[in-house]
């Protein structure tokens, strides 16, 4: 419907959020028609919203704006979405080679990667530095074959990760072959982002420790904002997220020129 009278900018954007958060999805196309004004227009009021976290922006329209991300026990996230971190566990773990040098990340992803290392009876001779116990004690079965160094520091017990000070130390001495990442939100404009101060200082740690760089985030993660910024999209190699990904939201982040593996998953049968 065409009103006599254009609407202001500050009214316009409220309805348009209102609206969004009424239909869980909009497209730009339907709002230009609904406020008689031009999709350019409609995609600055979005963007507008979507910069104060009000909503979220998607290919041809808006969703409505993610929960906050809080910090849940290591034991609580490790079983939403076990089966997808299960395969991009395996998935990582198939990326490794006999002698080669790993960091991996603190998380319940990243320890799926590390249960599927140390499955893989082929692998000699392998490295892997990580500043989690979790981590440590799942590879802890594959000695000798793999030497694993824990970085020392400080214990937070919530994820079982040890971070600063001294985390640092061995990390600012060694150059890994690859290191897996784990976080708490991807983002086209926020990048990898994660939901505690003191462990992002460590992931900044391991990225610059490692001539590749993957970022482990099952779909959960797509399009999540958290807290602390970890790094820019093009800081990463490669995001390996699992393929019930929302094909719009790995869309958007192909279209960043960020690399992306979806791993499959295996279900159970019922």
């Amino acid at each position: 419907m065409t009103d006599a009278t254009p609407v202001p900018a500050r009214i316009r954007r409220d309805r348009m959020l209102s609206l969004v958060r009424d239909r869980e999805f909009i497209r730009v196309a339907d709002l230009a028609e609904r406020f008689d004004v031009s999709e350019v227009t409609v995609r600055t009021d979005l963007d507008a919203l979507a910069s104060r976290g009000l909503l979220r922006r998607v290919r041809g329209g808006a969703v409505p704006g993610a929960s906050p991300v809080v910090e849940r026990r290591f034991e609580e996230s490790r079983i939403t979405a076990a089966a997808e971190k299960t395969a991009i566990g395996h998935a990582a773990a198939a990326m490794i080679a006999s002698g080669d040098t790993v960091i991996l990340d603190v998380g319940t992803t990243t320890t799926a990667v590390a249960q599927a290392l140390a499955a893989r009876e082929d692998l000699t001779d392998v490295t892997v530095f990580t500043s989690s116990l979790t981590i440590a004690m799942a590879l802890e079965v594959a000695t000798p074959r793999f030497t694993v160094v824990v970085t020392g520091g400080t214990l937070r017990p919530a994820q079982h990760s040890l971070v600063e000070p001294l985390a640092g130390l061995v990390l600012a001495k060694i150059h890994a072959g690859v290191a897996f990442l784990g976080c708490n939100g991807v983002d086209v404009s926020a990048g990898v982002t994660n939901v505690n101060l003191p462990e992002t200082q460590v992931k900044r740690m391991i990225l610059a420790a490692a001539q590749r760089r993957v970022v482990c985030a099952d779909h959960t993660k797509l399009g999540a904002v958290a807290l602390a910024h970890v790094c820019d999209l093009d800081e990463v190699d490669l995001l390996l997220t699992d393929g019930n990904a929302d094909p719009d939201l790995v869309g958007d982040l192909r279209e960043t020129g960020l690399a992306i593996e979806l791993a499959a998953v295996k279900r159970s049968p019922t």
